[in-house]
């Protein structure tokens, strides 16, 4: 028997174990198995698991009718009726739950439609599957917001939003070692290489685009571990991430460190147990990742629809997995996210003591708590707000330290001074908004723009002639306020991109169309290139044609010239850029024109800079926004007359002062003793039991005059007895499943007093049964791996059995050779008490 006493400090990005709803299969044993010990590894209250009944179709697809009816209104259900509204922000899925959802030609994942509901197909371009659409209403408002999920929930949810994730594989094996590798990622700020590579794959490889954005951001953090690659390669070993587009691949078995995100562009990456003919996503976390993504569905390459590398940043600013990606796909209706969403190899916890209350302690009345110290981790991480929970669920708000009315900001900026001072009920994120307006009011003596991310002020120099170096920069804000500036660098770093300009040319071709390009560079030089159909040329030939030209050009081959790539084509429509040969702004104001025949279009008409990608040229630099103290101490009351009498857990949570929350917790079990009435429960166990043995757990009051005895564990209420003092519950242990499980009794008198039991902790087992081989003589039993196996020997049934050794089982299967003694013998097995 053991008192379940949570002790241990913790630490979280945005979300921890009491933010999840676990959902089960209870028709699958491994989906039960698996939620368990998701509950007990990441700490999840066992009212925060929720049983999916009634489903025996498979875990590929549903009807969105099923979806609804077996699962969305059961858990809105259960989340009201519990009060977890607004505290459950992840749910996750345990394994052989369907993950694609379909209504005529409309497939949405699972996940997504958990997340923001059920998205219907609108027209789509000409020529392509109606799951080429992008509707508007799948716009997902959390992406790129670099906010906490609370504040940002997308607007176009239909009901509750969730950070829905799937954890799964081909075999529960598979699925414990996702969950195996993403707990050992917690706070183990990795510095191995993240690749953003760019294939040979046309079709898939359309995100390199967005790779010049996250890698700017990653040097200003001084983060050098982002790398953009061209290689068709996914030999890789111990990296903490990848981002690739291709229709098949493999991956090294050791591809990834604890913690990676990895996922590929490519159709149906999200087919997990489907022949798609592609590789699935599965094959990034069986190579080690922590999560990954995938479409269900034929979406078509668009951007939106896939993850983008800003994912990693979001990342290592210590965002959670689920976080990280959620905030990285603005439309993410037709994809599948897998893995586990609470991985957080960079959050960053801070300290805390909580010296002045014992587990155990004895409570009454108006209780007066001691406080809890917590000190942060930096200047940078400030302790914001403190939250009591009380048995996994949220009571009461402590204290939030929010930005002060009249507090002033300061930025001190290309020689100029903004300044900025906090209005009446502002946020950290409004102040953030609040500081780039009042830069963007100077922007014509700054020669500076802002653009504000949630917590995070971004600044973009718009001076080509100033190099980065030049932008200097200094914050500061009022002595004792509670908002702190802390800029990434002192200057504005220039970038390492490369200007182009995208072209199109669309309509069919006839004999003699020609295109004609004209090039001025930047030192005002200028020359023409033409090609003509001479024959039967399609649109998409003739452009390659003067790609060839331009490539080949002996004026256009020096740093100051430019280079043709990435011709991309679709019916009688050709696309392809520019790129100026230097990296940098003042090399991508080099000017050309594309003129055509009159039977032929060109996008965009007349002359134009390099500059499509303007944002990720200019000198850029952070500001990062927090708010709280650097230390938080505050003794609390707690009215111990609003709970029942008895054994209860008092945790308290602190955030982080940033978008991040990071959360650190400490908890103690406490007895709370004001009235005459107690209880006991009982098992006649030990702390172990298989499912085939049937459990009888007791309870037994200390009076006669007793309304209701309630057992509760995994999944809420077990059963109830009314009007007796003692009450005997068989626990069904095959309903509960494998797994660690809580066990406690609420006992009620007629008054309405009543009496929490201290919290009993059993583990249920798979059922063993020994078999014996042959030469050589071996005995074999299905075991848990890390669980120990004691071997009982005897030579005589009638003289008992003795402990004659001990295995700690390595797997799901165990054996243990027979010695060979010359007398017969009896074995046992038995788990080690």
């Amino acid at each position: 028997m053991l008192v379940l006493v949570w002790q241990a400090l913790t630490a979280f990005a945005g979300g921890s174990g009491l933010n999840v709803l676990v959902v089960v299969n209870q028709n699958s044993t491994n989906s039960v198995q698996l939620g368990n010990d998701y509950c007990e590894k990441r700490g999840v209250p066992p009212q925060n698991l929720f049983r999916m009944t009634n489903w025996t179709s498979g875990n590929v697809a549903w009807t969105r009718t099923a979806f609804e009816t077996y699962l969305l209104q059961p858990l809105l259900d259960r989340v009201s009726s519990l009060g977890l509204t607004n505290q459950i922000s992840y749910v996750l899925l345990s394994m052989d739950i369907p993950y694609r959802v379909e209504e005529g030609d409309s497939w949405n994942s699972t996940t997504s439609a958990l997340y923001y509901g059920f998205k219907t197909n609108t027209p789509p371009p000409p020529n392509l599957p109606v799951t080429c659409s992008v509707p508007d209403f799948s716009s997902n408002g959390f992406a790129f917001s670099e906010m906490p999920f609370e504040f940002a929930r997308p607007d176009t949810a239909e009901t509750n939003s969730f950070l829905a994730f799937m954890l799964t594989d081909n075999t529960l094996a598979g699925a414990e070692a996702i969950l195996a590798r993403g707990l050992a990622s917690d706070s183990t700020f990795p510095t191995q290489t993240v690749y953003l590579e760019r294939t040979s794959d046309a079709a898939r490889n359309v995100r390199f685009f967005s790779f010049d954005n996250a890698l700017f951001d990653s040097r200003i953090r001084a983060d050098p571990s982002l790398v953009q690659i061209n290689s068709d390669s996914t030999s890789f070993e111990n990296i903490r991430g990848l981002l690739t587009g291709f229709a098949t691949l493999s991956l090294p078995a050791n591809t990834f460190v604890a913690g990676a995100l990895g996922d590929s562009l490519t159709s149906f990456g999200g087919g997990l147990f489907e022949n798609t003919g592609q590789t699935p996503l599965l094959a990034f976390l069986d190579a080690g990742a922590a999560a990954s993504y995938g479409t269900v569905v034929e979406p078509c390459n668009y951007l939106q629809k896939f993850p983008d590398p800003m994912a990693f940043i979001y990342q290592s600013r210590g965002f959670d997995a689920a976080e990280a990606y959620y905030q990285s796909v603005l439309n993410p209706y037709q994809g599948l996210f897998v893995g586990e969403p609470l991985s957080a190899p960079f959050a960053v916890r801070c300290l805390v003591e909580w010296d002045g209350l014992t587990n155990g302690a004895v409570l009454s009345g108006q209780a007066a708590l001691p406080a809890a110290l917590f000190t942060g981790a930096g200047s940078n991480l400030p302790i914001s707000q403190i939250d009591l929970f009380i048995d996994g669920r949220y009571a009461r708000t402590l204290t939030n330290l929010s930005p002060a009315a009249g507090e002033n900001l300061s930025l001190a900026l290309n020689g100029s001074s903004i300044k900025y001072s906090i209005p009446s009920n502002a946020t950290l994120f409004s102040v953030t908004k609040g500081l780039a307006d009042a830069v963007n009011n100077q922007s014509n003596s700054t020669q500076v723009a802002a653009l504000p991310f949630g917590d995070r002020l971004e600044l973009q120099s718009l001076d080509v002639a100033r190099p980065g170096t030049q932008v200097v920069l200094s914050a500061s804000s009022t002595p004792g306020s509670h908002v702190f500036l802390n800029p990434a660098r002192s200057n504005c770093l220039d970038t390492l991109a490369t200007g182009y300009l995208g072209l199109t040319v669309t309509n069919p071709t006839s004999p003699g169309d020609w295109l004609l390009l004209q090039v001025t560079k930047a030192n005002g030089s200028q020359m023409s290139l033409s090609v003509t159909n001479v024959g039967t040329t399609n649109v998409y030939e003739l452009c390659q044609s003067l790609m060839n030209a331009v490539n080949a050009s002996p004026d256009l081959q020096g740093n100051d010239g430019i280079v043709a790539r990435d011709l991309y084509t679709d019916i009688n429509l050709a696309q392809f850029f520019l790129y100026a040969r230097s990296a940098g702004w003042p090399a991508a104001k080099v000017q050309a024109s594309l003129s055509t025949s009159s039977n032929l279009v060109v996008l965009p008409a007349g002359t134009h800079t390099f500059e499509d990608n303007v944002s990720d040229l200019r000198p850029r630099n952070n500001v990062y926004l927090c708010c709280g103290a650097e230390q938080v101490a505050l003794p609390f009351d707690l009215d111990t007359a609003q709970l029942a009498d008895g054994f209860h857990e008092l945790r308290l949570v602190a955030y982080e002062g940033t978008s991040v929350r990071t959360q650190t917790q400490v908890s103690r079990t406490v007895q709370l003793r004001n009235g005459s009435l107690s209880a006991d429960l009982s098992s006649g166990f030990g702390t172990n039991v298989t499912t085939d043995v049937p459990l009888t757990l007791s309870v037994s009051a200390n009076s006669n005059n007793i309304a209701a005895i309630a057992l509760f564990s995994t999944g809420g209420l077990i059963g109830t007895v009314s009007n007796q003092q003692t009450a005997s519950f068989s626990v069904p242990t095959s309903w509960l499943g494998v797994g660690l499980h809580p066990f406690y009794a609420l006992v009620t008198d007629p008054q309405g007093n009543q009496f929490r039991t201290p919290t009993l902790t059993l583990r249920i087992l798979p059922s063993f049964a020994l078999t014996i081989s042959s030469m050589p003589l071996m005995l074999s039993w299905a075991s848990l791996p890390g669980l120990s196996y004691d071997i009982l020997a005897s030579h005589d049934l009638t003289s008992g059995f003795q402990k004659v050794d001990t295995i700690i089982a390595s797997g799901t299967s165990t054996s243990w050779a027979i010695p060979l003694v010359g007398t017969q013998s009896f074995y046992r097995v038995r788990l080690t008490p």
